[in-house]
């Protein structure tokens, strides 16, 4: 028997007279829903481990670590309190399981799934009695008020919403006016890091033998998923959990605000607080996290504000839109496209396959190649490299939106189905068109190498060879119709109008280049590229006679 199974043993009490409920593997708290209406002597708590669950996509070994350790950390907390647990493990998944436990138990109850793959899985139970659902009490706004902002119909705008709940919650705002004069600091927090003040260095915890079983059984049953697992790294308590959000608050936050959208070789963090795995797991609660640090005057008002929405803005959106569209399934101009892995929207046709690069074969450019380590070492990176380098290249290279949604989804600790769909399928490739955002998501070289310092590192000058410049302009004249009449892209389709004929055919041929190279596992250089262009110049000149 295992550790773990023997410390729970120890902890049992008398499941008899219990009322059970059944809390699903991102719903780890007793502080919300119907465990906390109870006493722990009349409570009964199911948490089952799902290795079906685990195998559906090679997630990262620091998510399945990520989960695991804090699923059977929970269950022991809650035994300890006096909760009697069932701690099942099912290859049959979860409706089967549960559906044993409830002849056992009698109807179970939970809250609302989060994610709809989870919703789909349990309907059968739901309408047959054995599980009966209530609402999901951890989200910190209502359908009624993504209705009241935005109305029934798409499309739907993020900061339309973000207003709307700042005004009804107060967060932020005093006498009905937002302090500081304005709803967000997003224009004023866009400056780079040069090194100062110094990064802080996340929180390292010391394994238990419960987190060592997790990592021993991840590195032998799922031996062939990608990723770094690192144990230090796996905050699996609840005090781990409190651990992590007061050095957020007390290392990061301060100086969060004016770096949020920089980029380093030097920290994979900067100062983004790292909280969204345990938000999204609910180990910490967003209504306190937010309520906290929207009121916590040691931190300047835009950090306070950058943070409040990303969680009560975009977090909140994201799930509603998900919702609203079944996972973009239904879309305004009707049904998307669906695949075995959900939802296909191209709306700019880009369908090419992600490239061995994203997987950790070197590319040849360092930004990419920075973050993707990044990626397979930690499980993480924040937003502004999650968009502005892997998102934004893979929409310039016409990737996959389904693939590069589904590599978002296996790679990254903190990413569900209701968070990772908008922000790669709507956000970051612009996959469903202007459905929840006014425009791509795209850049040239100029802004990576100004809002990072990738670019010192990397062969490539970023004012002379650098290939994401072309692939950029390439982007712009194959999408100019859809963009021209587009108040934030008109300026750059001026430009690109502009451009020679012989630019625009290099661009082009840049575009392809690129692409195969990355296809072939060969690593771009400059005199790569420019050898690859030199039969391709002598036949355009050639036909151009």
């Amino acid at each position: 028997m295992s550790l773990f199974r023997r410390e729970l043993r120890a902890r049992a009490v008398d499941p008899a007279g219990r009322t059970w409920i059944y809390a699903p593997y991102d719903q780890l708290t007793d502080a919300i829903g119907p465990l906390a209406k109870l006493s722990a002597r009349d409570a009964g708590l199911v948490l089952i481990e799902s290795p079906a669950k685990a195998a559906r996509r090679p997630y990262h070994k620091q998510k399945l670590a990520l989960v695991l350790t804090n699923m059977r950390h929970f269950a022991l907390e809650q035994a300890a309190r006096g909760v009697a647990v069932r701690y099942r493990t099912s290859d049959d998944g979860y409706a089967a399981e549960l559906l044993r436990i409830a002849h056992e138990t009698g109807p179970l109850t939970m809250m609302e799934g989060a994610e709809r793959e989870l919703r789909i899985e349990l309907a059968p139970l739901v309408a047959s009695g054995a599980v009966r659902v209530v609402p999901h009490e951890g989200w910190l706004t209502s359908q009624e008020d993504f209705v009241a902002a935005l109305g029934a119909r798409a499309p739907y705008r993020m900061d339309v919403f973000y207003k709307y709940v700042r005004d009804r919650t107060g967060l932020l705002m005093d006498g009905g006016q937002p302090i500081g004069g304005k709803y967000s600091f997003d224009a004023d927090n866009r400056k780079p890091w040069r090194g100062d003040p110094s990064a802080p260095t996340p929180p390292r915890f010391v394994p238990d033998g419960v987190t060592r079983e997790v990592v021993d059984l991840v590195e032998t049953r799922f031996a062939h998923h990608p990723g770094a697992l690192d144990p230090e790294a796996l905050p699996a308590t609840a005090d781990d959990a409190e651990a992590m959000l007061q050095w957020a608050r007390r290392a990061c936050l301060p100086s969060f605000g004016p770096f949020e959208d920089a980029m380093s070789t030097r920290s994979s963090g900067l100062f983004h607080t790292r909280l969204s795995p345990l938000l999204n797991l609910h180990r910490l609660l967003p209504r306190r996290v937010v309520t906290e640090i929207a009121s916590d005057d040691a931190v300047p008002l835009a950090s306070r504000e950058g943070f409040v929405r990303q969680v009560l803005g975009w977090r909140e959106f994201v799930r509603h839109v998900h919702v609203a569209t079944d996972g973009f399934r239904a879309l305004p101009d009707g049904a998307a496209p669906t695949n075995e892995h959900g939802a296909n929207p191209s709306v700019l046709g880009a369908s090419h396959p992600l490239p061995p690069a994203y997987w950790g074969t070197p590319s040849g450019l360092a930004c990419l190649d920075h973050v993707v380590a990044d990626v397979w070492r930690e499980g993480w990176s924040h937003h502004i490299t999650r968009l502005m380098v892997l998102s934004n290249i893979a929409t310039l290279l016409e990737l996959s939106p389904r693939e590069l949604t589904d590599w978002f989804w296996i790679a990254y600790v903190d990413a569900y189905d209701w968070v990772v769909e908008p922000n790669v399928l709507a956000m970051g490739s612009y996959a469903v068109g202007a459905l929840m955002t006014t425009k791509p998501y795209i850049s040239g070289a100029a802004y990576i190498d100004r809002m990072s310092d990738y670019c010192a590192s990397c062969a490539f000058d970023p004012k002379k060879s650098c290939p994401i410049t072309r692939l950029y302009w390439a982007f712009l004249a194959r999408h100019e119709a859809r963009f021209v009449r587009n108040p934030r892209t008109a300026g750059p389709i001026a430009s690109v109008r502009k451009r020679a004929d012989h630019e625009r055919a290099e661009d082009v041929r840049t575009v392809e280049r690129v692409r195969a190279a990355l296809a072939a596992s060969e690593i771009l250089t400059p005199e790569s590229l420019v050898r690859s262009s030199r039969p391709a110049q002598a036949a355009l000149s050639f036909n151009s006679k």
